[in-house]
């Protein structure tokens, strides 16, 4: 009889932390991610450890933070963005997963456990893809981050044949992960690593779906309102002439019938595992890599009462939604007010399968497994951001640290920090820098420390920069 728990962690792209009808939204649907909250428990200060993508990747797969890793930006494998000239040049960063790094998949696999990935992966070329890495299976991931031919067949993704002329990349991914079900030994735990390729641009959905939120922004008449805002230039040389757009709303309906059908394809995969006999037994993590896309490249959503996101230091970059589902050992309908990051999920994994309890607390994260059987509390510790990088969003080089209810900012161009106290000001208004020194003080004094410890790369001062 299987003791294991099967793990399913279900990472979506660039999905903002209220892009969730659960978490806030009013005009995007999801009614069983929606249940599936209610089965569980769900953190209302999740972070991602980066504000974008591949570093978030790694982080969750190593448990280490992006700066310790030296992977601190999205992998441009063509070379063509970085490294981004501003008032700095981008830091250096490596663009694979590094060699030699042990990840979950292959403590997991130690503790009896099939390992597959499904979807996206984005950790660099052939030679670092997920089989490197301790997976069994590699269903869709490659060194793409996003699908560069869209969500309908023909994909020409080369880890994934592609399907009948239309099929939709979501439905394909989810067929995969539903057939890895089908065949695995019931007394077998596995390990599933499904990465949807949603909700990442292009954002394309399904013509009825689109046709059902088109028709639900008129009745609330989203369709009328004032959607986007023009900012402020782009602080890099390659888009100098071009401002920052920001939306104001949800208010997308494509973006919308995208989620949707995510929604609609999580409801299936459940499904299979309430077929099979399997999901009782079965740790459930639905999280995403990064905050939504709200400033530039079509903006699709927007991550009010947070402020920005994809590609900023600001809380709509990292906060995220984050819900986890494991039947009698998480009480159904719980909330944490903790924060929590992905280096975290490594040692909750771990943990969860009964791994060695000197390699869970080995790393700089930590266990949520008391957090979710109520038993206990983690210790009050900072959590930290790093990224040395100018975002195709607008955003600018900067670091961060969270301590308790407090967050700094440090801004790499010209050295200012701000401090917002993010239990009274999600938005980040009001900067207490001015109020509270001390404090200011004592947070840019544990990221610096931090910084060194783990030798996070800085950005160089652009010779050429014109202003």
């Amino acid at each position: 009889m299987q003791q294991k728990p099967n793990i399913l962690f279900i990472l979506i792209d660039d999905m903002g932390w209220r892009d969730l009808s659960c978490s806030g939204s009013e005009f995007y649907e999801t009614p069983v991610i929606d249940e599936l909250r209610s089965e569980g428990m769900f953190f209302t200060d999740a972070y991602s450890a980066c504000p974008v993508c591949s570093p978030t990747r790694a982080s969750i797969l190593t448990g280490r933070y992006p700066a310790d890793l030296g992977l601190t930006d999205w992998i441009d494998m063509e070379g063509t963005y970085h490294p981004c000239r501003g008032r700095l040049i981008d830091a250096p960063y490596i663009k694979h997963m590094p060699a030699g790094e042990k990840t979950i998949a292959q403590e997991l696999k130690e503790q009896g456990y099939s390992a597959w990935h499904v979807g996206k992966w984005h950790l660099g070329g052939r030679e670092y893809y997920p089989e490197q890495f301790g997976f069994d299976v590699n269903i869709g991931g490659c060194d793409w981050g996003h699908p560069h031919e869209g969500y309908f067949s023909p994909y020409h993704i080369e880890t994934l044949p592609d399907g009948p002329e239309g099929e939709f990349l979501t439905d394909r991914l989810t067929d995969e992960a539903i057939g890895l079900l089908e065949k695995q030994d019931a007394d077998h735990p596995f390990y599933l690593n499904l990465c949807y390729y949603d909700v990442h641009i292009p954002i394309q959905a399904k013509p009825d779906d689109i046709v059902y939120f088109e028709k639900k922004a008129g009745r609330l008449g989203l369709d009328r309102k004032k959607t986007f805002e023009m900012g402020e230039p782009f602080p890099t040389d390659q888009k100098r002439n071009q401002k920052i757009t920001r939306r104001l709303l949800q208010s997308d309906p494509v973006y919308a019938a995208l989620i949707y059908n995510l929604d609609r394809n999580i409801g299936r995969l459940l499904g299979a595992l309430e077929r099979l006999g399997r999901k009782e037994n079965t740790l459930i993590f639905f999280t995403s890599d990064n905050g939504g896309l709200a400033t530039s490249e079509g903006s699709p959503t927007c991550n009010f009462p947070a402020s920005e996101g994809k590609g900023w230091m600001y809380e709509g970059g990292m906060r995220v939604p984050f819900l986890t589902v494991w039947d009698g050992r998480i009480r159904p309908g719980s909330v944490c007010n903790t924060p929590m990051t992905s280096i975290d999920f490594y040692p909750t994994m771990l943990e969860a399968a009964g791994g060695n309890k000197e390699r869970v607390s080995a790393r700089e994260g930590f266990s949520l497994v008391p957090l979710l059987e109520e038993t206990g509390e983690l210790p009050e510790r900072p959590i930290f951001w790093h990224y040395p990088h100018y975002g195709n969003q607008g955003g600018t080089p900067g670091a961060s640290v969270r301590l308790g209810e407090y967050k700094l900012i440090e801004f790499f161009e010209d050295g200012h920090t701000e401090l917002y106290n993010l239990v009274q000001d999600v938005e980040e208004k009001e900067d207490l820098t001015g109020k509270l020194p001390e404090k200011s003080r004592e947070l840019l004094k544990l990221l610096h420390e931090w910084q060194e410890r783990v030798n996070a790369q800085m950005p160089a001062v652009n010779p050429d920069y014109k202003g």
